[in-house]
């Protein structure tokens, strides 16, 4: 075990500063919906070193967002990954089989996102108790064709383009929507780039 353990990649150099300032991203990102932040790679990911199949910021969200009390669903596109041991070992979180029991998700490619209705969806008395999806995509793009977002947090609307996603995702979207405050709420990356996507941003393709 010891020798696996030592094989494992670095986390934050310093656990608290790292967290706390990818923690902001995470929130900026989602009370700022659409606007792609980029992390620094001298900053709190310096020295952190990221499972295989892993984008670096996907990894530092998600270093930043667990800990031993969150349940965590891979894809499958982590199978061959060493991310799961990396997780539990740095934040001490479970790792689960069914979408429905997790907490947070780690989606390896966008192609691999399960039908959205499978996630825990919370409840009218809990809606916080709903999943929140980390999905690495093929790539980011603030404007050209693709996303027209609005709702809080944006002044008029906003375009975003995310490659990668089922075409389908955005009427399964709209039908979870329909029970909100229910819903899931949603992390994108690509490489060092993050977006974010919450419940209460309406979204048109």
């Amino acid at each position: 075990m010891q020798a696996q353990l030592n094989e494992l990649g670095h986390g934050f150099a310093d656990p608290a500063l790292c967290s706390q300032s990818v923690f902001r991203h995470a929130l900026d990102a989602l009370s700022l919906p659409g606007r792609i932040a980029v992390l620094d790679a001298s900053g709190p990911l310096k020295n952190m070193q990221t499972p295989r199949g892993a984008h670096p910021a996907a990894a530092a969200l998600l270093l930043a967002l667990l800990d031993q009390d969150c349940k965590l669903w891979l894809s499958g596109g982590f199978s061959h990954s060493d991310a799961a041991a990396w997780l539990r070992f740095h934040t001490g979180c479970s790792i689960v089989q069914d979408p429905a029991q997790a907490d947070f998700a780690w989606v390896a490619q966008a192609a691999e996102l399960p039908l959205l209705a499978r996630f825990s969806q919370g409840s009218a008395e809990y809606p916080d108790l709903s999943a929140t999806c980390v999905i690495q995509v093929d790539s980011l793009q603030a404007q050209g064709s693709g996303w027209t977002l609005s709702g809080p947090g944006i002044e008029g609307s906003t375009q975003l383009h995310v490659g990668g996603l089922s075409p389908d995702f955005c009427s399964q979207r709209r039908a979870e929507q329909a029970h909100f405050p229910c819903g899931l709420d949603f992390l994108f990356t690509h490489g060092l780039s993050l977006v974010g996507l919450p419940r209460t941003t309406q979204l048109e393709s």
